[in-house]
């Protein structure tokens, strides 16, 4: 009921946080150990972020969210704030990490993170997301989400990685 909801959430705004945040804990955070970074490993983390947030933007649950925040995202309420913070901003804060051990393995070549990472986001997503807001019935399978995600890595990869070095033998 209405009641329990509100009684379990305080309001519409807790409500939407702690669904938001929900939708958020689908994407995992890769781990990555610094001290024995490689090229492979650090692929496979980008690949895996990717995976789980194309997954989860096109799923009908983020897109009725993402639908509802921007539709209410003038009013004072903050929706709009809070899908950007529990959603967007965290995605962030769990990729720059991986990004940045790579950087600092010279496994990838960037200023800034937070480019790099908008970089990254925009190769995943593409118009995905906004197509599905527009209601346009875009199903992805699966393997569809597996082939995005590694071309968006290889791409990501193309713009920042590091080129290897032939060893000498």
């Amino acid at each position: 009921s209405k009641e329990t909801l509100y009684k379990w959430f305080g309001d519409r705004a807790g409500l939407l946080t702690a669904t938001v945040q929900w939708q958020a804990s689908k994407v995992r955070s890769p781990h990555v150990d610094r001290r024995s970074l490689d090229a492979r490993t650090l692929k496979s983390s980008i690949f895996q972020f990717g995976r789980d947030l194309l997954s989860t933007i096109a799923g009908s649950t983020s897109v009725a969210l993402n639908r509802l925040a921007i539709s209410h995202a003038t009013e004072d309420n903050g929706l709009g704030a809070i899908v950007l913070d529990n959603g967007r901003f965290t995605m962030g804060k769990r990729l720059k990490p991986v990004l940045e051990a790579g950087r600092d393995a010279r496994l990838l070549r960037f200023e800034n993170s937070e480019i790099a990472f908008r970089t990254f986001f925009g190769l995943m997503l593409r118009d995905v997301q906004i197509r599905l807001l527009l209601g346009e019935k875009l199903t992805l399978t699966p393997k569809d989400i597996d082939l995005d995600a590694e071309r968006a890595t290889e791409q990501f990869l193309t713009i920042y990685g590091v080129p290897e070095t032939p060893k000498k033998s």
